[in-house]
Order: C-alpha cells, then sequence, then structure tokens
C-alpha cells in the first residue's frame, strides 16, 4: 500500500461501493486480483474501467506484461477477461499450499 496503493482501484456508484480491483506490481510484471463487482452491476462495464485503469497505471510504472489472477471454472470471469484481450497461458503452473 506504502509504494503502490494507487493499485487498489474502486467503482462507485452515487458514493455506492460497486466494485473493486487489486492490482500489484513486482517491479517487472504487473498482476491483478480479486476483481469483484456487485451482481446487480454487471455487465455494465463496471470492471471494465478499473481494469482499463488498471491497465495504464501498471504500463507508466514498466510493466511489458500483466497477469491476471482467475478461478478457472468460473465462466463469467474467464469469459470476461478473454474479451479484455486476455489468454490462458498454459506454460503456467499455480502451486498452493494450505497450511
Amino acid at each position: 500500500m506504502r509504494d503502490h496503493g494507487d493499485l487498489f482501484l474502486v467503482a462507485e456508484d452515487a458514493g455506492r461501493l460497486v466494485g473493486t480491483l487489486i492490482a500489484g506490481w513486482d517491479g517487472w510484471r504487473g498482476n491483478m486480483y480479486r476483481l469483484a463487482v456487485l451482481p446487480a452491476y454487471r455487465r455494465q462495464g463496471v470492471a471494465t474501467a478499473p481494469v482499463g485503469e488498471a491497465e495504464r497505471r501498471l504500463r507508466a510504472l514498466g510493466a511489458r506484461r500483466i497477469t491476471a489472477l482467475v478461478i478457472g471454472d468460473h465462466d463469467w470471469a474467464t469469459g470476461f477477461w478473454r474479451a479484455a484481450g486476455y489468454q490462458v497461458d498454459e506454460r503456467m503452473a499455480r502451486f498452493v499450499k494450505g497450511v
């Protein structure tokens, strides 16, 4: 938050929080996590606006690649990211350890 608090984006409607996006910068790559939009506001551009703004801010930091962490069996989510121009990278695997 101290270095890149401007990568925590929100969407509001008349002061009501209707969407959020957490983006991150690791010094060479941008990442997007936790894109969420209230169901009543979906398919109205609420998600597209913060994603576009995060992309702009990450490019300004020097990002040449941006990844999005998405649950693979959520068709609405994968469909959104595909429509936004993102592709599944079959070369990558995610390793998780419960603690």
